[in-house]
């Protein structure tokens, strides 16, 4: 039986992992963290039982202390709770897919506890993969990606020789608007932009999906996970999701992950690996796939892919004002506040604004994500 911890267990990636771990039947949970859903997670900590229950809102949690008076689970909240929900309790992988940038301070917490690490949330590693990434080689812990894409590399790199790789190939379903010119995208409104084609995700990561914002990310995020120089990764859309990602190698052989859209078999593999559990869902019948196609990215009326290319790049606290501008502009756009189109707008418009700092600390990081908000905040 292995310990687990699940911090973002009310979100998409979270959910999902719970019900691998149901499926599974040899993990026993230790810990849940989440944002603020108490009914979500109340209902979890009932079912689980595990030790310690943190909801970084601080008035969500003191309701949640309430409800669970009668379990004699621990509940905790800010900061300091999550970082115990990834450190502080028995645990042998941790699994973290809360989104945004709050994500970093427990990621840290649980490298530096010698917790294997079950990965989803791209924007720590694209805002602090400098600091992310020595960690887990200093820590010797194992820190395996989930998100579909990432997790396809990592599965079509097992026996490989990372100086044998040529390219990543990042595929991308193009999102539901693919296709369309820029003047076709003025009108878009939010339950538009929420309709994915393939996937269902949580509304901000399909809205970054859509601006093809979430490619760009998962590039940056690539960059960090393997190691690799800009120039040998492309994304290539391929609106079937059937092939989550490619490798190539010098010798011009292409390694690709095939399976049906469904995010918990990523989740399965990292948290089994370096075995494979038992199905979590239908496999592929390749008699009735239609045909499978690829494209070069639209980056003319999705700009949003070749910005990210450019922060990442230039490197520094520019891939932090990229993450906190989208994260900023996404809010806008959901709440009525903001156009489809001033997504990227806002980010071309802070990455033209900010000072460059080359190489961030921790410190530094976080006042890029401040600086980017506020600028955008005063129009």
């Amino acid at each position: 039986m292995k310990n687990i911890s699940v911090i973002g267990s009310t979100g998409s990636i979270g959910t999902q992992t719970l019900d691998v771990v149901r499926r599974l039947g040899n993990f026993r949970v230790t810990a849940l963290a989440a944002w603020s859903s108490v009914d979500k997670i109340e209902a979890q900590a009932r079912e689980f039982r595990p030790e310690l229950v943190c909801l970084y809102d601080k008035k969500a949690a003191a309701e949640l202390k309430v409800r669970l008076a009668d379990t004699g689970i621990r509940v905790v909240s800010g900061e300091e709770g999550l970082e115990e929900a990834a450190a502080g309790v028995p645990a042998d992988i941790v699994s973290l897919s809360l989104l945004g940038m709050i994500g970093i301070r427990p990621t840290l917490a649980a490298i530096r506890a010698g917790r294997d690490c079950a990965f989803a949330n791209k924007e720590t590693l694209v805002c602090a993969g400098h600091l992310i990434m020595p960690a887990v080689k200093r820590y010797g812990v194992r820190f395996l990606p989930v998100d579909s894409e990432h997790g396809a590399v990592f599965q079509c790199l097992q026996g490989e020789d990372p100086a044998r790789i040529s390219r990543l190939l990042i595929t991308a379903s193009g999102g539901p608007f693919r296709g369309r010119k820029k003047e076709d995208l003025a009108a878009i409104t939010p339950a538009d932009a929420l309709k994915h084609p393939n996937w269902t995700m949580g509304a901000k990561i399909t809205i970054d999906s859509s601006t093809l914002v979430n490619k760009g990310l998962e590039v940056m995020e690539a960059h960090h996970l393997f190691g690799m120089p800009y120039d040998k990764i492309e994304a290539v859309i391929h609106p079937q999701s059937v092939i989550h990602s490619m490798v190539e190698f010098t010798d011009g052989s292409v390694k690709a992950q095939l399976a049906v859209p469904d995010m918990r078999l990523p989740i399965e593999y990292a948290l089994t690996w370096p075995d494979r559990g038992p199905a979590v869902a239908a496999p592929l019948d390749f008699t009735k796939l239609p045909p499978l196609t690829f494209d070069a990215p639209d980056t003319e009326n999705f700009p949003g892919l070749a910005l990210a290319y450019e922060a990442g790049r230039t490197g520094g606290t520019l891939p932090t004002v990229y993450n906190a501008a989208n994260e900023w502009a996404v809010a806008q756009f959901l709440s009525g506040k903001i156009g489809y189109l001033d997504i990227v707008r806002s980010i071309e418009k802070a990455m033209l604004a900010h000072d460059l700092v080359k190489d961030p600390d921790l410190d530094a990081v976080l006042a890029a994500e401040a600086w980017t908000r506020e600028y955008l905040q005063k129009g």
